[in-house]
């Protein structure tokens, strides 16, 4: 048989390395990889595409992303960007007035290093939209600014107590000053206008175009439920999923209701079998363990430090209550369901692996590939853990640089030990654990060519900065192996994630070979064609 498509005349990376020139593709699979003998399988009709010295490598696959919250901010108030308090406030000022018509001001994506202490107040809201409420989450969207007028429609005033799962800020007086962390969100949040189904398609497909220009041929969904007012993507996936629009294969991660236990499981099994078709399937669950170190919330075996370096009596924030966790797990687990932990702190690191090696204990070995996400701090003792009980490490490289958020939010409230332990991907690459690669966007950016920029160097695209912790740099090789093979591995998508003959033809051409050229210049490759299954879902005008 005559082979669709052939790609010749540039570097093919296989598992083996750099060690073919030549690929075809019959159907969805690929058929042949090699070299010039591979040029006997084109025919009339086969379709040539010279690499001209470029790469072809797997499709990339991120393994912790939220598409439809992020389609639809490109749509809304979108602060991404932003870097300075002048700069969010004019930005929210520009787009409140282009949108007289919009009852809520919501989006968001702003900076907490763009504020002291990364809180921004409701006065710097009111000044330019003083009667309309605002909802604006932040950049990790573990925290949310708002102004007077929505802090009135939500009745919050100084005595309104903190829920058991957040924070409000208050001034020193004690009223609300305008920042509400984690699950005081929900106390505006759950007011906004919320989307339609045909909102959160339009904002799927959407997204779905931009992580296809940028190579991204499969994701996770990391949050498929109701949390915290972000838009519930189940009915999304599952009509682009019918009507074949749907062209990336997608898992689902069906969220864990924090405030509820093990009754909750059984609905999480109707759910799966509901939502799974075609290439979505809700095979997944998240369990959000903790919050994030610049708010204090994220979930540490011992205290924060105050900002004289002396010890608070804060460790964070445990949503799950850490009793019943391993339970919980165990009984998933048995079930069939991955588990997918956002694990951020050490406490919440420890938790998890607790978790998964009380499942292993109680069902055996399994398929299941439970993995943790983020992993900011993780205590030394438990990097061979990993490993040893078959726990995929779900990292965010973008994270691993020196940034404000980092140097004045972070690492002065760990202390010099402990901020040593961040996102440790070598050590734990050493240590015989599997990486997974993703972004969570809109966190932060989803091009993989930039987190492998930072994974490889340490230090972000562009920045003039020292390199933070260079032991736990990955070489381009394995940078590139956890946004492909290791991402698959967790996406249960066993025949992707490789340019191997058989697998699915689920491939990306760059605009150059990465590998001929400086480490420092990795996040200038630009991704110049996508396919999935042989069909090409992304051309770059020049490509």
């Amino acid at each position: 048989m005559h082979a669709d498509l052939l790609f010749t005349g540039g570097p093919v990376l296989t598992p083996e390395g750099r060690t073919a020139t030549a690929v075809a593709v019959t159907g969805d699979r690929i058929t042949a990889v090699g070299h010039d003998e591979v040029h006997d399988l084109a025919g009339p009709r086969t379709e040539v595409v010279d690499l001209a010295g470029r790469l072809l490598l797997p499709g990339f696959q991120d393994a912790h992303v939220h598409p439809v919250p992020a389609g639809l901010e490109l749509t809304q108030c979108d602060l991404t960007g932003t870097r300075t308090a002048d700069e969010t406030v004019a930005a929210v000022r520009a787009y409140a007035a282009a949108h007289p018509e919009r009852e809520w001001i919501t989006g968001g994506g702003w900076s907490m290093e763009a504020f002291e202490g990364g809180t921004p107040t409701k006065e710097l809201l009111d000044a330019v939209v003083p009667d309309r409420p605002v909802y604006l989450p932040n950049r990790d969207h573990h925290g949310a600014w708002v102004n007077s007028r929505a802090l009135a429609l939500a009745g919050i005033t100084r005595d309104t107590p903190d829920p058991a799962d957040g924070r409000i800020e208050r001034d020193a007086s004690g009223v609300p000053s305008g920042t509400l962390q984690e699950g005081a969100m929900q106390l505006v949040g759950r007011l906004t206008p919320p989307a339609t189904n045909a909102d959160r398609k339009a904002a799927l497909l959407h997204a779905q175009r931009h992580l296809h220009a940028l190579g991204i041929t499969a994701w996770q969904d990391a949050l498929v439920g109701d949390f915290l007012g972000m838009a519930d993507p189940s009915e999304a996936y599952v009509a682009a999923a019918r009507d074949g629009s749907l062209t990336a294969r997608v898992v689902g991660a069906l969220w864990w209701d924090r405030e509820r236990g093990a009754e909750q499981i059984p609905e999480l099994v109707e759910k799966r079998d509901a939502l799974t078709h075609g290439r979505f399937r809700a095979s997944t669950v998240k369990l959000m363990l903790d919050g994030v170190a610049e708010t204090g919330t994220a979930a540490l075996l011992d205290p924060y430090l105050d900002r004289c370096g002396c010890a608070t009596a804060n460790r964070g924030t445990s949503f799950i209550d850490r009793s019943q966790l391993p339970k919980y797990v165990a009984e998933l687990d048995a079930l069939g369901f991955q588990c997918h932990f956002h694990a951020l702190g050490d406490r919440a690191v420890r938790d998890a692996l607790d978790a998964v090696e009380a499942a292993r204990a109680a069902n055996g070995p399994s398929d299941t590939r439970p993995h943790l996400a983020h992993l900011q701090i993780v205590q030394p003792d438990d990097v061979p853990r990993f490993a040893r009980l078959g726990a995929t490490a779900n990292i965010q490289p973008l994270w691993a640089a020196h940034e404000p958020q980092m140097d004045e939010l972070t690492i002065p409230f760990l202390g010099p030990e402990r901020a040593a332990w961040q996102y440790p991907f070598g050590a734990l690459l050493r240590s015989g654990a599997r990486l997974a690669a993703g972004s969570d966007w809109p966190v932060s950016s989803p091009d993989p060519l930039e987190g492998i920029h930072v994974a490889v160097n340490r230090v972000a695209p562009g920045a003039d900065a020292a390199v933070f912790l260079p032991a736990e740099r990955l070489a381009l090789a394995e940078a590139l192996t956890a946004y492909t093979a290791g991402s698959a591995y967790v996406n249960h998508l066993d025949d992707t994630g490789r340019v191997s003959e058989g697998a699915l033809a689920d491939l990306v051409v760059l605009d150059r070979d990465p590998f001929d050229g400086p480490t420092d210049a990795l996040a200038d490759t630009r991704v110049t064609l996508t396919y999935v299954g042989g069909a090409r879902v992304y051309a770059a005008q020049q490509a």
